[in-house]
C-alpha cells in the first residue's frame, strides 16, 4: 500500500524548464513593491487582499483540473510554509511604508544568507556533508555585494526620517529570515505544485486574517485603484511568480533559488525609477551589473548533496 507521504508525487521538472520557472519567478515579484506602493493600502491590507485573491485564483485552478492536494508530510510542510510566507508579507510590506523601495528589497532579498546559515546548521546538526559548493557560496557573496551596491546608490531614503529608514529596514531584515525559512521548508518538496500553493496561500491567507483584525486594517482596498493594484498583484507576484518559484524548489537548491532573487532588487529598483522617481545613480547600474554576474554564477552551480 502506498503511504499518504508518497501519494501523488510528480516528477521533478528538468533543469531547464526549472530555470525557466526560476526566471519567471524572479522577473513577477520583482514588480511587487511597486504594486504596494502604487496601491497605497494598510500593509495588512495589501499582504491580506495579495493572498486571499491568490489562494482563491489557486484552489479554483486546482480544482477545475482536478489536481491532488498534499496529504501526511507534503501537506504538513505546506502549511508551515504558509505560515512563514504570511510572516513574511506581514513584515516586508510592512517595511515598504518606512523606508525605500531600493533599501527594503535589497534588504529582504539578503535572505541567501540566512538559507545559507540554516543549510550549513543541519548539516552540522545531522553530521552529514551536505552544505553549499564553493561554487554556489561565490556566486551568492558576488550577488549580495552587487544587491548592497544598489541600495547604497539609492536616493530613495531621503524622503523618510533616519529613525523610520532604520525601523523600515529591520522589518525588511525580519522579513528576510521568515523566507529563508520558507524556502528551506519547501526545499525538494513532492506533489502537484498548483495544488501545494495552493494549500500555502489559503494557509498564509488565514494567518493574516486574525491580525488584519486586531489591527483594524480594512479586508478590502478602500478605493478602486488600489483594488486595481492589489489585484495586478495577486495574479502576478504572488499566482504567478510564487508558484513559478516553488516549482523551481522542486529541481534546484534552495540556496540556488533563493540566490537568484537577489535579482529583485535589480528589478524593483529600474521599476521604482520609471514609476516612484526614485533615482537610479551610476553605483546602482554598476550594482545591478555585479548581481546578474553573481546570479549567473550561481545558477550555473548546483549545491553540494550527500
Amino acid at each position: 500500500m502506498t503511504s499518504l507521504d508518497d501519494t501523488t508525487t510528480t516528477p521533478a521538472p528538468p533543469r531547464a524548464l526549472a530555470l525557466f520557472f526560476l526566471t519567471l519567478g524572479v522577473l513577477s515579484v520583482g514588480a511587487a513593491a511597486i504594486f504596494i506602493r502604487l496601491a497605497d493600502a494598510h500593509p495588512l491590507t495589501a499582504s491580506f487582499t495579495r493572498l486571499w485573491v491568490g489562494g482563491a485564483c489557486l484552489v479554483a485552478i486546482a480544482v477545475a483540473q482536478r489536481r491532488p492536494f498534499p496529504r501526511g508530510r507534503n501537506a504538513r510542510r505546506a502549511v508551515v510554509a504558509g505560515v512563514f510566507l504570511a510572516l513574511h508579507f506581514g513584515l516586508w510590506v510592512s517595511s515598504l511604508s518606512y523606508t525605500s523601495v531600493t533599501a527594503s528589497v535589497v534588504l529582504v532579498c539578503l535572505q541567501p544568507i540566512f538559507v545559507v546559515a540554516i543549510a550549513v546548521g543541519i548539516a552540522s546538526v545531522k553530521k552529514s556533508a551536505d552544505g553549499v559548493s564553493a561554487g554556489v557560496a561565490a556566486g551568492i557573496a558576488v550577488a549580495v555585494v552587487g544587491a548592497v551596491m544598489v541600495a547604497v546608490g539609492s536616493d530613495g531614503n531621503e524622503v523618510f526620517a533616519p529613525e523610520d529608514s532604520a525601523f523600515g529596514n529591520a522589518l525588511a531584515v525580519a522579513g528576510a529570515v521568515a523566507i529563508a525559512i520558507y524556502v528551506v521548508v519547501l526545499g525538494g518538496q513532492s506533489g502537484d505544485v498548483i495544488a501545494t500553493s495552493a494549500v500555502i496561500t489559503v494557509t498564509a491567507a488565514v494567518a493574516v486574517f486574525p491580525v488584519a483584525v486586531v489591527a483594524d486594517a480594512p479586508l478590502w482596498p478602500a478605493t478602486s485603484t488600489s483594488t486595481a493594484w492589489l489585484l495586478a498583484l495577486a495574479l502576478g507576484p504572488q499566482v504567478i511568480g510564487h508558484t513559478a518559484l516553488n516549482a523551481a524548489l522542486r529541481s534546484l537548491p534552495a540556496t540556488v533559488v533563493s540566490g537568484s532573487i537577489l535579482l529583485e532588487p535589480v528589478i524593483a529598483s529600474a521599476l521604482a525609477h520609471l514609476f516612484l522617481a526614485e533615482r537610479v545613480t551610476p553605483i546602482t547600474l554598476v550594482g545591478g551589473g555585479v548581481t546578474v554576474l553573481g546570479v549567473f554564477v550561481l545558477t550555473r552551480t548546483r549545491a553540494t548533496s550527500s
